[in-house]
């Protein structure tokens, strides 16, 4: 099974639980290689609420420090937004590195999940 597949497979079994809502939105994270970006969406409105990513980090830093750049950004559009809760969905990937990093970076800031 190829690496792909079984992150799709783990991610429809953890959207299957989790949904967002206007209060309390869905921080879903995705990563690629090179970059990573994180949005709040409210599921019953399919609407992105906030978001934020490492494309527009110009400086030269480590990826596990530009995601924890990109969680304290998330967490500053969140609490713009009025948003102060939410449901943090890991997307498949394993809650380790740059992933454990922006959500840790997101909790200081502010973010409650």
């Amino acid at each position: 099974m190829a690496n792909t597949d079984r992150r799709k497979r783990i991610k429809a079994h953890i959207r299957h639980k989790l949904s967002g809502t206007a209060q309390k939105p869905r921080l879903t994270v995705f990563r690629s290689n090179t970059q990573i970006y994180a949005q709040l969406i409210d599921d019953v409105q399919g609407k992105t609420l906030a978001s934020a990513s490492s494309l527009g980090i110009k400086d030269k830093m480590k990826k596990t420090e530009q995601a924890a750049k990109v969680g304290a950004l998330v967490a500053k559009a969140a609490q713009e937004a009025g948003i102060t809760e939410v449901i943090f969905d890991r997307n498949g990937y394993l809650y380790h590195g740059r992933v454990k990093q922006l959500a840790d970076a997101a909790r200081e800031a502010g973010l409650k999940f």
